[in-house]
């Protein structure tokens, strides 16, 4: 457990004390589109050549090995995402950059648009831009105290959910599920960042890495040890879904309570032997409490798969359940 905590410990992040605006009133998850340009990704796409014609223009944040920069293409000025990741970090710049090109044939995933490599061994991962920025940044933004009402959750997971059903079938596990790392436009949520992803030579093969975000690790990986010091990545990716669609609900990371620290001795606990799924409060419907009890099943042998989780009624409402929302709009 030492050498786990030494080796997570820098990739704790949780969202714990959210704003609280309330701007949307629409069924809708999304905002309207504050600008064009997705628009003119699509309207003057050209295939970028090289680095130099990418002018840089501001931060966007820090994915998994390297920091991502907006960036704009000289010659067109489409607006796309860069990541720059350093050859002198601990990453797997060949297979993230392999991973992310198969990955982004789906629809969910944020698109691969071409990747560099610089004299000293540097990459950058060029990718389209997604203007609302991350999942957790728009609940923030976009919804009271951050919480996600059950109708735009159930949108969210049925994007994100297809999008791992396209990891999933080709062997690829992404094992840094979090809030962070679903991108949102106007009206999609794409999955993004692989800087920690594995491609599985079979759909039985078995994880061995203490990699990703500490409290977003299912029980097997925070404490390997104890449970045969390998594990299921697909079972795991599905324990990790689970808990960023219940932090949508709540507004908070649910398995601590407000304020509390996130060390790795609190985390652990909650993990490894707090009661699963946690207290949900008694508003939330019967569906979306079964659902995220199939997620957060401590036995990753009983865990749905993603392919399961997208049959489930919290995702698939029954016929009289669509006309109530249509009649609410």
């Amino acid at each position: 457990m030492a050498i786990a905590s030494r080796k997570l410990n820098r990739h704790l992040a949780l969202h714990l004390n959210p704003t609280t605006p309330a701007t949307h009133h629409r069924f809708s998850p999304y905002p309207a589109a504050t600008s064009s340009s997705s628009s003119s990704l699509t309207t003057h796409h050209q295939e970028v050549k090289s680095l130099t014609e990418l002018e840089k223009l501001h931060p966007l944040g820090q994915g998994s090995g390297g920091a991502v920069f907006k960036v704009r293409h000289k010659p067109t000025r489409a607006i796309y995402a860069l990541k720059k990741i350093s050859s002198a970090a601990e990453t797997q710049e060949e297979e993230e950059v392999s991973i992310h090109r198969i990955a982004s044939s789906s629809p969910h995933v944020v698109k691969f648009q071409g990747s560099f490599q610089t004299p000293n061994g540097d990459v950058s991962i060029l990718m389209d831009y997604m203007e609302s920025g991350s999942l957790s940044d728009h609940a923030k933004a976009s919804y009271h105290d951050a919480r996600l009402p059950e109708h735009a959750i159930a949108d969210v997971a049925r994007q994100i959910l297809q999008g791992f059903t396209h990891l999933h079938a080709n062997n690829i596990v992404h094992r840094d599920v979090k809030p962070a790392n679903f991108l949102v436009n106007a009206n999609e949520v794409k999955i993004a960042d692989f800087g920690v992803s594995k491609r599985l030579p079979t759909r039985l093969a078995r994880c061995d890495s203490y990699v990703g975000t500490a409290a977003y690790l299912s029980p097997e990986r925070f404490d390997m040890a104890a449970h045969g010091s390998t594990y299921d990545g697909f079972a795991a990716d599905v324990w990790s879904l689970g808990l960023v669609f219940l932090e949508l609900y709540l507004g908070r990371y649910p398995l601590l309570e407000p304020g509390q620290k996130p060390d790795w001795p609190a985390l652990m606990c909650a993990i490894c032997f707090g009661e699963m799924p946690p207290k949900i409060p008694e508003e939330a419907s019967e569906e979306f409490r079964e659902f995220i009890g199939c997620c957060l099943e401590k036995d990753p042998c009983k865990r749905w798969t993603v392919q399961q989780l997208l049959g489930h009624r919290f995702i698939v409402p029954r016929p009289q359940e669509e006309e109530v929302k249509e009649i609410a709009r």
